[in-house]
């Protein structure tokens, strides 16, 4: 038996003196509003309301029941008030600091078709993990090594300049062996990357090749590295999504498969299974998650890297 509904249909029946007002005020059909009182009468013991006149009337019983009723059908509109507005109530979600304001534009609104309301918080990555274990945010997009996350971006070296290669050697940066306008390029590698296992991955390289240490640099913003790269003729450590979104030109890196990881961590379990698995999908749109047969150049060269 519904009891909450049962109360409900004898609220609005004894309230409305009638059961086809009743039924209407509790939205069911008139023989449904009858059949759940008669059940609620059985279960008491007691009749609720006196039918042998045209206009419905409570019992003595149904008039001492009809206070506790009432409190208990408010209750229930209040609580099912609570719960749309916990649904409804944004789930605050930090996230790469790199992501685009449309890329996130977008993937609020795919969240919100899905029921999921999304507020986001910018940050780099130590700061991501850390506003999960302060509770600043309910969930967190994580930098973690690209097998132990849920979403993998690959990176490569984007320039202003379109080279006639498909793939970048980093040895091809060296300055003994580069023309001389291409001598001591930098290599830049941005805040959302400042972690072991694509930084120390890219300085081990950077030294096994011969490279000086300064032409692998971290920069301090993506801004600050992206302007060396427009300004300074260096190259960026970055996605191809990043690099399209900043009109640069990108490669993968022929010696060195580096890539991002990405997972989700919360305070409760709840929420990062919710961004996980529903959202799934749009995160990786945002991300730009590495798809293949994406990320290829225009050419079938695989020898030293491109430059202006």
């Amino acid at each position: 038996m519904d009891v909450l509904g049962a109360w409900r249909a004898f609220v609005n029946v004894s309230e409305h003196g009638s059961f086809t007002e009743g039924a209407a005020a509790t939205r069911i059909p008139q023989s449904v509003a009858s059949r759940r009182i008669a059940a609620l009468e059985k279960h008491l013991g007691e009749r609720l309301l006196d039918r042998s006149s045209r206009r419905v009337t409570l019992t003595r019983f149904g008039r001492d029941m009809l206070p506790s009723a009432k409190r208990l059908v408010r209750l229930a509109e209040a609580m099912e008030d609570e719960a749309e507005r916990a649904r409804l109530s944004p789930l605050r979600l930090a996230v790469p600091d790199a992501c685009g304001v449309r890329d996130l534009a977008v993937l609020d609104a795919d969240a919100r078709r899905k029921g999921v309301y999304l507020d986001f918080h910018p940050a780099p990555p130590a700061e991501r993990a850390e506003l999960v274990r302060s509770r600043e945010v309910r969930a967190a997009l994580t930098a973690v090594p690209p097998d132990d996350g849920t979403w993998s971006v690959r990176l490569g070296l984007a320039g202003t300049a379109d080279p006639p290669v498909r793939t970048v050697h980093l040895e091809s940066l060296r300055a003994g062996r580069a023309p001389l306008s291409a001598r001591r390029r930098r290599i830049w590698i941005q805040p959302e990357d400042d972690v072991p296992h694509i930084r120390d991955r890219v300085f081990r390289m950077r030294d096994a090749v011969g490279l000086q240490p300064a032409q692998v640099t971290v920069a301090p913003s993506l801004v600050a590295a992206t302007a060396e790269v427009v300004g300074a003729g260096d190259l960026l450590l970055c996605s191809p999504k990043q690099a399209e979104d900043l009109g640069l030109h990108w490669r993968p890196v022929g010696d060195l498969q580096v890539a991002r990881g990405f997972g989700v961590a919360a305070a409760i379990g709840d929420d990062a299974e919710r961004v996980r698995t529903r959202l799934r999908e749009e995160i990786a749109r945002c991300l730009g998650a590495h798809r293949p047969g994406r990320d290829a150049g225009p050419a079938d060269e695989t020898t030293a890297g491109g430059g202006r």
